[in-house]
């Protein structure tokens, strides 16, 4: 799965247990798009892959920061919607992580990146998930234009 050591574990300290939780529901939830991208299925493919389970993490926490969850309240734009997505669907977080992962790869691949391009391949991710949480008639998760990278 592509964890940094024996012990899973510490690959989790950065984010927590939420890293965890979004991996398992993008297993349980979309497993058709799960397997693609953890097995690698599509696309031309770098000899170095990003390593499949430190990127779901990385994608955790990107979108903490994004989302600015640690914050009491978000003052930007991808976070005021998101909170409004939040409202109407419970389980929009773990859904936006698998569409971000979706979105990772598919810019991994149109970057024809290697390892070592991994954080700009994210920063790159970042910047279309802001893009696409600051349109204005967001209202629900679904309404996502990158929402329709996943299936079941």
């Amino acid at each position: 799965m592509g964890w940094q050591g024996p012990n899973p574990s510490t690959d989790f300290r950065g984010c927590g247990f939420v890293a965890l939780q979004n991996l398992l529901f993008f297993a349980t939830t979309y497993p058709a798009s799960y397997q693609r991208l953890l097995l690698k299925q599509q696309g031309m493919r770098a000899t170095w892959e990003y390593p499949f389970a430190v990127a779901g993490v990385n994608i955790s926490y990107m979108l903490i920061q994004l989302l600015e969850l640690n914050e009491a309240r978000p003052k930007s734009l991808p976070g005021i919607n998101f909170i409004k997505v939040l409202s109407e669907h419970q389980d929009a977080f773990d859904v936006l992580y698998c569409i971000a992962f979706e979105m990772m790869d598919a810019q991994w691949l149109a970057m024809r990146a290697s390892y070592m391009q991994f954080n700009e391949v994210l920063e790159s991710t970042k910047m279309q998930l802001e893009r696409e949480l600051s349109l204005d008639d967001l209202q629900r998760i679904h309404d996502l234009p990158a929402y329709n990278l996943l299936y079941k």
